[in-house]
């Protein structure tokens, strides 16, 4: 089965739906994965070819993903719990995977494969070009959803999403001249709302678009992306951008008045300069004053909240740069207590690495603020292990032993960072960093009863 893909779709194709393949092909496919599953699993699942049929007439095809469909009806008919890595997924014949088709404008191929992910890699940010090609012949049209300059050009507007309560929506035809706002070198909110979707016609395929606001530094543009995470990272940074710029000569004070800048400068020296601390701090300020959800959709949303975050921003600074004071105070003399324990060479490398997570030349701006209060607690509990291991070697291997056998698993199980990040994934992240202090510095306390029993059964049902 191959799905021939124009380069400016590639990364709209829906790698979820095209595992489903066909409906004509399913039964083949879920038979031949409930065969690959081990022996303990697959006796339950006899007859296969009946359990298969079964399953294409209890799910929804195409709904959600193929591979958690299977899983989810293995629990539900037969009470068992197995995981992605059970199947054996080289067993299964390639043409039961979709062959995917890359071609250009002219349908001449670029490249063909059967890994989505690879493709993406390969040919992503040419085919966001050529999607952002397309929608900025349609730029006018496309960021203008007035009613009245809708009905004037003669466009449809698609009232059916809107009346269900979905974002709104343009959709635009090839051709069609809106009277739009200016939506390059803004810095203001001098435009109309931004709807979450755009519907667009290329030939006879609907291409769905996501406006964003970017950050251009001295001012934002509106551009129109294919990908609607890109276009949500793009648009929180360049709304942040947007609120720096309405309140520039506040922003110019922070900029020369954050206490003890030039002693976190010093401590922060080995990760970058002072004034990628300074900006870093300033940029989580702004967040925290302005960027809470839901974002603002229209210029008086704007406008409201930027005057009700004019008044918190310089405190909320402050207390950022105490935290981060207070981080670096802890971190700066740990590379030099680590060398002294080198001759403990498990026990040195699992703290360095620790510490290598934890502060980052970007920890401040990569952390959830509420997260970060807790670092220097965190980074003093290395200091309190590095005091008892050279007291009881033993004891610290063998509390290293039992948290590895939680975090391994955590650390073996892809993920995503940033705003693409799973939060039940995160939160578990920091489950484990709390585990850390039980079992190595109990006396500093966690916020909440931690185990390795109970972490065991938190990742147990974040597999279900």
């Amino acid at each position: 089965m191959t799905l021939t893909v124009p380069l400016f779709s590639l990364n709209q194709v829906s790698a979820d739906r095209c595992e489903w393949l066909v409906p004509g092909m399913l039964k083949e496919k879920v038979h031949l994965l409930i065969k690959s599953l081990p022996q303990k699993i697959r006796r339950h699942c006899v007859p296969i070819p009946e359990y298969a049929a079964g399953f294409c007439e209890r799910n929804d095809f195409g709904k959600g993903n193929f591979l958690d469909a299977v899983i989810a009806d293995i629990r539900e008919q037969k009470g068992l719990l197995c995981k992605t890595t059970d199947f054996k997924f080289e067993t299964v014949p390639v043409h039961l995977t979709m062959n995917f088709k890359v071609v250009d404008e002219h349908g001449r191929q670029l490249e063909m494969g059967r890994n989505l992910a690879s493709l993406r890699a390969e040919f992503g940010g040419q085919a966001r070009e050529s999607f952002q090609r397309i929608a900025s012949a349609e730029k006018l049209a496309l960021l203008d959803t007035n009613p009245v300059a809708i009905k004037q050009a003669g466009v449809p507007e698609d009232k059916s999403v809107r009346n269900a309560g979905k974002p709104a929506t343009a959709n635009v035809q090839t051709g069609a001249a809106i009277p739009a706002f200016k939506q390059e070198n803004l810095t203001a909110w001098t435009f109309d709302s931004l709807p979450e979707l755009l519907e667009v016609q290329q030939g006879k395929q609907t291409l769905i678009g996501y406006p964003a606001l970017v950050d251009k530094l001295t001012h934002c543009h509106i551009e129109v992306f294919d990908d609607p995470d890109e276009a949500a990272r793009i648009h929180r940074m360049g709304m942040r951008r947007l609120f720096a710029l309405q309140l520039k000569e506040q922003i110019k004070f922070l900029e020369k008045n954050i206490p003890g800048l030039q002693q976190m400068g010093m401590q922060f020296m080995a990760l970058g300069s002072q004034e990628e601390l300074r900006d870093q701090i300033i940029q989580v300020a702004i967040e925290s004053a302005f960027l809470q959800s839901p974002l603002p959709a229209n210029s008086g949303e704007f406008n409201k909240r930027r005057d009700e975050g004019k008044a918190r921003l310089n405190l909320l600074a402050n207390e950022i740069a105490r935290t981060a004071a207070q981080i670096l105070a802890e971190y700066h003399s740990l590379p030099k207590k680590l060398q002294g324990i080198k001759a403990h060479a498990q026990a040195a490398a699992d703290m360095q690495a620790q510490l290598q997570m934890l502060v980052t030349k970007h920890f401040i701006a990569e952390n959830d603020f509420t997260q970060l209060s807790h670092f220097p607690r965190y980074l003093k509990a290395i200091t309190v292990r590095m005091d008892k291991l050279r007291a009881d070697p033993t004891r610290d291997q063998k509390l290293l032993a039992e948290w590895n056998s939680v975090a391994q698993a955590w650390q073996r199980h892809p993920r995503k960072t940033g705003v693409d990040a799973d939060p039940k994934l995160l939160e578990f992240r920091w489950l484990l960093e709390e585990l850390r202090v039980s079992l190595f510095a109990q006396e500093l306390r966690t916020p909440m009863p931690v185990s390795v029993k109970r972490l065991q059964k938190v990742w147990e049902s974040l597999q279900r």
